[in-house]
């Protein structure tokens, strides 16, 4: 008996550039696959690609599947692919795990738990962080909230796709951590966009200033991983939405008003990135904040671009 067998098969929903990346991972662990995306086609190419198997609702993929991976927008579209028309509630295995990997809202994670388990199953939040590159190499960080038994069930899979996990506690524990680590995420890039508009204006070289925070105590995710890679080329294609950015904010502040915590900085934080979004629209990469800040600044962030 190949070692392929004796794995679960794994059902993958949502196959967006993350989703996709780690679907791959999945396959290369040598787990076998039954895959789903509201653009069929895309999923059509994937499953064509990896061999696996092309579901036709949710409720199809999960009657085949022990193991049910979602990687989608919001809270609202899983419970829709769970207790929506076809959904995969009614259909999971008894025993099944569901891994919600999405970067969900806490409260509706542990309420779709709830009614999960009352259906024989098992629900667990596992969101993950790094983007689309580290998810390509199976160099994602993951974030687990559940039970042990859950956590023994879903580890072999999440191995697959992540070099670290980290179990936060309860259900819905992960996707609090996850919302208020894009929150810090968020707050560290916006500090930074506004130190190289003030250097700029300086005379500061923007390319060397993002080398000298690199060096220094100034240096944050955005300074190594965004600035040089995705502002300062002007490409704006790092792969995470700024509408998403700004769900996950909300969802932070959401954490701290339930448990009556005073952020200030957080909730001018969201009051920007809200900006941001209306000021650009839908459909922006979240690196695409600079822009808002350039506007509010009066000036691009520019090379040498003049001062005193």
């Amino acid at each position: 008996m190949s070692e392929q067998t004796l794995k679960p098969t794994v059902g993958f929903i949502g196959l967006g550039a993350m989703g996709s990346a780690m679907v791959k991972r999945i396959a290369e662990g040598g787990y076998r696959l039954k895959v789903l995306d509201v653009d069929t086609e895309r999923a059509g190419r994937l499953a064509r690609e990896l061999g696996a198997s092309l579901a036709a609702t949710p409720a199809d993929l999960a009657q085949d599947c022990a193991v049910v991976i979602t990687m989608l927008p919001t809270s609202a579209i899983v419970e829709d692919v769970l207790f929506g028309t076809n959904g995969a509630g009614d259909a999971l295995q008894p025993g099944a795990i569901f891994i919600e990997m999405s970067s969900g809202a806490p409260a509706q994670t542990v309420e779709m738990a709830t009614r999960i388990t009352k259906r024989g199953a098992t629900l667990a939040d596992a969101p993950v962080s790094g983007g689309v590159a580290r998810a390509r190499v199976g160099d994602l960080a993951i974030m687990f909230g559940g039970s042990d038994e859950a956590y023994a069930q879903a580890e072999p899979v999440l191995r697959t796709m992540g070099s670290s996990i980290v179990r936060t506690g309860a259900i819905g524990s992960a996707h609090a951590m996850k919302a208020l680590n894009n929150l810090v995420s968020a707050g560290g890039f916006l500090i930074g966009a506004e130190a190289l508009l003030i250097g700029t204006r300086f005379g500061l070289d923007a390319e060397t200033m993002v080398d000298v925070l690199n060096a220094s105590t100034g240096m944050n995710n955005s300074t190594q991983k965004k600035f040089k890679q995705f502002v300062l080329s002007r490409k704006f294609d790092a792969g995470f939405g700024l509408d998403l950015m700004v769900k996950d904010i909300g969802i932070a502040l959401g954490i701290a008003d339930k448990t009556e915590t005073g952020a200030p900085f957080a909730a001018l934080c969201r009051q920007l990135w809200s900006g941001a979004q209306k000021h650009l629209g839908p459909g922006h990469d979240h690196t695409e904040m600079v822009k808002f800040s350039e506007l509010l600044a009066g000036s691009p962030i520019t090379p040498a671009a003049g001062g005193k």
